[in-house]
Order: C-alpha cells, then sequence, then structure tokens
C-alpha cells in the first residue's frame, strides 16, 4: 500500500489548486436600505414579534454516499465521528429518499421542492449531446420557485460551496446568482462561475459563516465526498492500515469528509451559532457501483479509480442509478438544539427531498408563493418530534443508458408505505416499506389492487410531465448558434 501513499504526496504536490473568489451579489445601497427598514420596523414590533429568531440553516450534502456509509447505521470499518455526532444531538431518519437515484436530478428535488422530471431533467446534465440523447435541458430553469431565493427574499443571505451540476459546463448556462444565491464557490458550474477546489469548500464555508454570523443565513454546503475520483489524504490513509486495499481507500476518503464536516461544525461551536442553526446532513443518491478490473485500480484523471468504490447501502437492494432503495435511500441527519429531539431515530417517517423546500420555509416563517404547488410537504412537525406521516406520492423517472444490476426500473412510485417499481413495459415490482425496506420480496402478485392504483397514479402523473424539452434551457451550441 505505499503506492498509495506515494500517489497522495504526488498528486499534493503538482496540483494545481483554484484561488477562492468569493463574490457577493448583494449591493451595498440594498443592504443599507433594508438596514434603515428593519431600525424603523424594530420600534413598532409587537411582543408576539418577539419570538426567538429564525434559524439560519447549513445543508450538508454528500455525493454517492451510502446510507451505510456511517458509524452511527452501524458500519464498523468507516470512521464518521463528526456526523455521528449530529446523529447525537439531533434525529436520524431511517426513511428519506431521494429524487433520483443519480446527481443533477436529485439536486434539482432538492432545491426545488419538486419533482426534477417537470423541469425536464432526468438525468446527471452533462455535454449538450448528452443531454439530447436523454431528452433533458441543459440546465435548471432560472425561473424556478428555489429554496435559495425564498429564504434571500425573506432576508437570508444564501451561499452555495461545493458542487454544483445544475447546468452543462457551457458559456450561456446561467450563474448561480439566477437561482437566489448571493455568494458562491463551485465546481461543475458554468465556465464563468466562481470556482474552487473541493479541499477548499469547508474552509470556505467556514468563512462564509464568520462573515454573516450576525444576520440570518442559508447555506448549502455541497461536498465531493465519496464521488470519483477518489483522492484520500495520505493522513486518513495512514489511519487505515489495518483495512485492506479497496477498503482502506474508501475508507480514508470516508473519513476525509467527515473531518471537513467537523470544522464547519466546531466553527458554529465557536461562534455561538450551534443552538439556532438548523444543520441537515444527506447524500444525493447510493454508493458508486464498485469497479471490478483490479487492472484499472490505479490512477485515474487525477485521482483514484472505482475499484475503491465499495460505499455501503445498509443491506438495501441496488446502488447508484437504481430505483431500488439502495440508489435512492440516503442518509437524512437532522439537529437544530431545543427544537429538533436529540438522539432519536425514526425508522418509519417517510420523508422526501421534495420536502425540504416547504420544510425549512415553514422553519424560517417563510410564505410560500401563492400560486406555487410543490410535490414536496411541509414535514416541519415531523422534524420536531410529531408522529405525522406524509400524505402525498413520490414519483421517480429514471432515463439513464447505462443499466448496470438493479437499475433496469425506469419508474417508480412510493405511496404510503408501498413502493412500485416498473420498466414502463411488461416488468413489475411492489414492496412494502419499512417492513420490507432491503426489497427481498416483490408481493406484486398477491396484491393485484395495490399494482392497479399505483399503476394508474403514475400513469396520471407521466401525462403531467413537459411534452418537449423547452427550448429556452438549452445552449446555444446544442442549438448551432453563436454565442453573443
Amino acid at each position: 500500500m505505499d503506492d498509495l501513499s506515494h500517489w497522495v504526496s504526488n498528486s499534493r504536490n503538482h496540483e494545481q489548486r483554484l484561488t477562492m473568489r468569493i463574490i457577493p451579489t448583494r449591493g451595498l445601497l440594498v443592504g443599507l436600505l433594508f438596514g434603515l427598514a428593519t431600525i424603523a420596523f424594530s420600534s413598532t414590533r409587537s411582543a408576539e414579534e418577539d419570538a426567538p429568531a429564525r434559524p439560519n440553516v447549513v445543508f450538508i450534502l454528500a455525493d454517492d454516499w451510502g446510507w451505510g456509509d456511517l458509524g452511527c447505521h452501524g458500519n464498523k470499518l468507516v470512521n464518521t465521528p463528526n456526523l455521528d455526532r449530529l446523529a447525537r444531538e439531533g434525529t436520524d431518519f431511517h426513511q428519506f429518499n431521494v429524487g433520483s437515484p443519480v446527481c443533477s436530478p436529485s439536486r434539482v428535488a432538492f432545491m426545488t421542492g419538486r419533482f426534477p422530471a417537470r423541469f425536464g431533467v432526468h438525468e446527471a446534465i452533462g455535454a449538450p449531446a448528452k443531454n439530447r440523447e436523454v431528452g433533458q435541458v441543459d440546465w435548471l430553469d432560472p425561473q424556478a420557485v428555489t429554496l435559495p431565493r425564498l429564504l434571500k427574499s425573506a432576508g437570508y443571505v444564501t451561499g452555495h460551496f461545493g458542487k454544483w451540476h445544475l447546468c452543462a459546463r457551457v458559456a450561456d448556462a446561467p450563474l448561480p446568482a439566477a437561482y437566489g444565491v448571493d455568494e458562491h464557490a463551485v465546481w461543475t458550474g458554468p465556465p464563468s462561475a466562481n470556482a474552487t477546489d473541493h479541499r477548499q469548500v469547508f474552509d470556505e464555508a467556514v468563512t462564509f459563516l464568520r462573515q454573516h454570523k450576525d444576520e440570518p443565513f442559508y447555506l448549502n454546503l455541497w461536498i465531493k465526498e465519496t464521488h470519483l475520483v477518489h483522492e484520500p489524504s495520505e493522513e486518513s490513509l495512514k489511519e487505515h492500515t489495518h483495512l485492506d486495499e479497496q477498503q482502506r481507500v474508501y475508507s480514508a476518503v470516508v473519513a476525509d469528509g467527515d473531518k471537513g464536516i467537523g470544522k464547519v461544525l466546531a466553527a458554529l461551536d465557536e461562534l455561538g451559532l450551534k443552538d439556532n442553526t438548523l444543520v441537515i446532513f444527506s447524500s444525493d443518491n447510493g454508493p458508486e457501483n464498485t469497479g471490478r478490473d483490479k487492472e484499472s485500480r490505479g490512477e485515474l484523471r487525477g485521482g483514484l479509480c472505482g475499484y475503491y468504490s465499495v460505499g455501503s447501502t445498509g443491506g438495501a437492494r441496488g446502488r447508484k442509478r437504481s430505483l431500488y432503495e439502495g440508489g435512492v435511500r440516503l442518509p437524512f441527519l437532522v439537529r437544530w438544539p431545543g427544537r429538533v429531539p436529540a438522539g432519536k431515530i425514526n425508522k418509519t417517517t417517510s420523508l422526501a427531498a421534495v420536502d425540504l423546500l416547504p420544510t425549512l420555509c415553514a422553519a424560517a416563517n417563510v410564505k410560500l408563493p401563492s400560486d406555487f404547488c410543490p410535490d414536496g410537504e411541509n414535514m416541519l412537525p415531523t422534524l420536531l418530534g410529531e408522529a405525522r406521516q406524509r400524505t402525498m406520492p413520490l414519483f421517480w423517472d429514471w432515463r439513464g443508458k447505462d443499466t448496470p444490476r438493479d437499475c433496469w426500473p425506469r419508474w417508480a412510485v412510493r405511496d404510503g408505505d408501498w413502493k412500485l417499481l416498473t420498466d414502463g413495459e411488461q416488468r413489475v415490482e411492489l414492496y412494502r416499506s419499512p417492513d420490507d425496506w432491503a426489497e427481498a420480496t416483490n408481493v406484486a402478485q398477491e396484491h393485484p389492487e395495490v399494482v392497479a392504483k399505483l399503476s394508474a397514479g403514475l400513469t396520471n402523473w407521466q401525462t403531467s410531465l413537459p411534452k418537449q424539452v423547452p427550448q429556452e434551457f438549452i445552449s446555444k451550441a446544442r442549438r448551432g448558434k453563436k454565442l453573443d
């Protein structure tokens, strides 16, 4: 394993790190006027309005980090003391589903509170040629209702640091500011976006916290771990020499992510922000499929390849790109001291990525637009410990071209504890969760009435989706036009 330490050392010496450039989009004049208005308004506040301040929000989203890649979920190989602390000090929800088994559409669901297929996002957004092939847009509609936009309109300062991936890397793609983000430093964003290196992102997040500790803030911290390519630190590799080659690399990557998260949690403690900050940790989709070719386990685009992708689903079926639970059931840890119960494990309540927007808006006392119809629900009472279940069904649309094992389902729907998967033609499977969260027993034949009901609901939902890709969200390069 000396070759791994050697690779890490060489990659650190030769990497070209991008200099952080955080450019606020909030104007000084706007801030001054807002401050004057706040002073004037404060003199007329009622006693009722002297309630505790709206919470700050830190939303940490990992990449390809499996449900089982946590010590608090029973994994004895990985080391996640900071995330385990988050679980101890908050609530660990075991029945949380993301909006897609891959990156871009999953992130759209978190940002918009709506199913990504409504925006013409069905796969990871890539080059325009790939997007054309799967029939999707080159970027998310910049006029969409987004969580950062809603909180910004209510006086929050909003930041996004880390992965973006809501657009193709084309010159005419909208910047994060178009979606309500005040400050950003990202990768997989538009070419003109403020860029960052994934090893810098935790420090950039801490800088954001320090700069805005005296005002309400919303922070997206979308980290790289555990997405390819793997770039474990030499320090974390040395901490895992007792493991075999594959697990050593993967566990080191997990440890690096957890250490970075620890920096952010420590900053909240130091700044006195812990008690009034709602912290959420989740992941965009299930763990990457493990590469089987040992001959290709070396460098790949400057890092280590998929031979080391041995993330855990915690026993669930399927992985990334699969609509089985291993691809869409991910960690969801929530901490809000004094509000969210500490040390609680909720194994029965269904929560979903589309619930994030209405739930956090409710926590911040931000009203949703009257003409906005989210696919998610306000699940704040559940976060605060009440027994409450979702009432609306969840739908999935998957149009990826590659189909590893367990990636055959193209559509899925969950309504209550029932989940149906189908290829849209002949194959149909039905499972009941959480009784069979591993999806080991297909009960479609035993419950034809449930299959019929869910199939009808899925068909109705499919008819509500856009029939064509909106041209205004397709790049000029894809349409064969020159950029202005």
